[in-house]
């Protein structure tokens, strides 16, 4: 065999070795840290969906919950006891990142894992019962200046978290202690709006997807949204941002998926191919937006690179509000 020939022959059986160990997992999983509901849990049905309506899975993945400290648990779950596992993917938000910041997923920090993909984003928001006295944000502020001790706060995750970092930043624009509100910690979306719409807590600081069925339904309401501009999309357009009503608060939450650090490249390479490939779709868009979720499209290093700063972002604003040295 001359070389010419040597070199097709070994490049067609490098494409087949590429094609064998690329193949697509066996038993897709896809673990939601939190209770069934919210975010999280909207992040794993999504890819779920769209990732057998373009045919890169054969079957639909198992999306199941691991709630426990927003993420933390199944965080140090996956690097500890299947770090190696091509078939497990994880859904993380900007929240995640705000706790791996503060130190809250332990002894594993942002470089603990191989990050994925960004599939969307939405927005924090100030969520209400329907029949709540409070009509708008500053009604809120206004009663939380009377007597913060007086407004039960529910928000996912302890003092730190991203729910409590939104009402933080109200609460430091109004003039007040964030240490002085009352907070009730829940875990996630889902459980906000359970304890909201039960009369058990009076406010819920959460994330616009997460409220919008309930908005649907017409059993809660929208103070503000921490976009920059008021959303452009049907149900969401009358809802106000935190920035038109005197708070200039922008609080993004973006979502996609991470796999464990042993993953080899192989299989690393077979879901980032799949996920380039559902992000460019149209079809995609369409389910992305039935979600109440909006582009934010970002896979493999350049993700990397951003997850990264992000976390260095939020290490500022958490040294700010004394939440770590």
């Amino acid at each position: 065999m001359n070389l010419s020939l040597r070199s097709v022959a070994l490049a067609a059986s490098c494409m087949l070795l590429a094609g064998q160990l690329m193949a697509e997992p066996k038993r897709p999983e896809c673990i939601a840290p939190a209770s069934p509901g919210g975010g999280f849990d909207l992040t794993c049905k999504l890819a779920q969906s769209a990732l057998v309506n373009e045919k890169l899975l054969s079957k639909p993945m198992r999306v199941t919950y691991m709630p426990g400290g927003v993420g933390a648990v199944a965080y140090n779950a996956v690097v500890a006891q299947r770090p190696g596992d091509a078939g497990t993917l994880v859904a993380w938000s900007s929240g995640s990142l705000l706790n791996l910041a503060q130190g809250k997923f332990g002894r594993f920090d942002e470089n603990a894992v191989r990050w994925l993909a960004a599939i969307g984003t939405s927005y924090g928001a100030i969520a209400v019962k329907s029949d709540s006295p409070y009509k708008n944000l500053d009604d809120l502020v206004q009663a939380l200046k009377k007597d913060p001790g007086k407004v039960v706060i529910g928000s996912g995750g302890t003092v730190g978290s991203q729910d409590w970092m939104q009402t933080a930043l109200i609460a430091k624009a109004a003039g007040i202690n964030p240490r002085d509100l009352r907070y009730v910690a829940l875990e996630g979306g889902g459980e906000i709006a359970t304890a909201l719409l039960g009369g058990h807590i009076q406010v819920g600081s959460t994330d616009i997807s997460d409220s919008m069925p309930h908005i649907q339904s017409g059993d809660m309401r929208i103070l503000a949204v921490f976009s920059q501009d008021r959303l452009d999309e049907p149900d969401m357009k009358d809802i106000p941002t935190a920035k038109e009503q005197g708070y200039d608060i922008v609080w993004p939450v973006v979502r996609g998926f991470y796999l464990g650090p042993k993953v080899s490249d192989e299989d690393y390479a077979w879901w980032k191919a799949s996920f380039d490939t559902l992000l460019a779709s149209e079809d995609f868009a369409k389910l992305r937006d039935q979600r109440e979720l909006f582009p934010f499209a970002m896979t493999g290093p350049e993700l990397d690179t951003y997850i990264k700063k992000q976390v260095a972002d939020y290490k500022t604003l958490a040294k700010e509000f004394g939440l770590i040295q």
